[in-house]
């Protein structure tokens, strides 16, 4: 039954990647002024994002960069559980060179400030340079600063699955909605705004917040499973 059941999903999805292909460089504008000026007009006077590179990985390729999501959090999910199954016969790990005060109360005064970064890199992912991937990274170092300068730091796994698992699902919501509105997958279907305002960019910049926090506490969840204690 099981191998039914992937051999039908297998084909469902075989069948819509062929149709796809089959449709791509006949006509359109694509064909007729190139993808580098499609992007770059399309970018401005359509969706009023200042960052080109940024259109480009959540809008108009947004179902690939939900592909690399998805790769991130399999490859994580694997060697989290690989690692864990390890520790879990090792024991617990040793601390051979505890950090000193001045490590630890610099990294309290610097964590909240590395968070603050984070966030701030994938808020504003659509006017500057950054994104959901550099802005959940610079979180997920914070977490690992505090992790190696106290030996009793920990961070809960249930709220990082609930982070994750809430990111992904309104991930895939978003993009489907762009469907329902009569678009494609994670077409924008929300008022873009004024160029260079924050509130800009249509489902962009929320769509490159909730990949901020689902790369966050996927590494977050990934480096706690590398270095945190835990009782065997």
């Amino acid at each position: 039954m099981k191998k039914l059941i992937v051999i039908l999903l297998l084909a469902v999805t075989g069948y819509f990647l062929v149709d796809s292909f089959m449709d791509l460089g006949r006509t359109g504008p694509v064909v007729e002024t190139g993808v580098k000026d499609f992007y770059l007009d399309k970018t401005v006077s359509e969706l009023k994002v200042a960052n080109t590179i940024t259109s480009i990985v959540v809008n108009f390729r947004g179902f690939d960069t939900l592909g690399e999501v998805t790769v991130l959090f399999l490859a994580a999910t694997a060697l989290g559980g690989i690692l864990y199954k390890r520790r879990h016969h090792v024991g617990e790990r040793s601390v051979l060179f505890p950090s000193s005060p001045i490590v630890r109360a610099g990294s309290k005064l610097l964590f909240p400030a590395i968070v603050l970064l984070g966030v701030y890199v994938f808020i504003h992912g659509h006017l500057s340079p950054g994104g959901g991937f550099q802005g959940g990274t610079i979180i997920a170092t914070g977490f690992l600063l505090m992790l190696l300068a106290y030996d009793n730091f920990s961070v809960s796994h249930n709220v990082l699955s609930f982070i994750e698992s809430f990111a992904g699902i309104f991930f895939v919501l978003f993009g489907f909605a762009g469907m329902w509105a009569g678009g494609t997958f994670l077409e924008n279907f929300l008022p873009v705004g004024t160029m260079n305002n924050l509130f800009s960019g249509g489902i962009i910049p929320i769509v490159y917040i909730l990949v901020g926090f689902k790369v966050a506490a996927e590494l977050t969840g990934l480096i706690y499973t590398v270095l945190h204690e835990k009782e065997s």
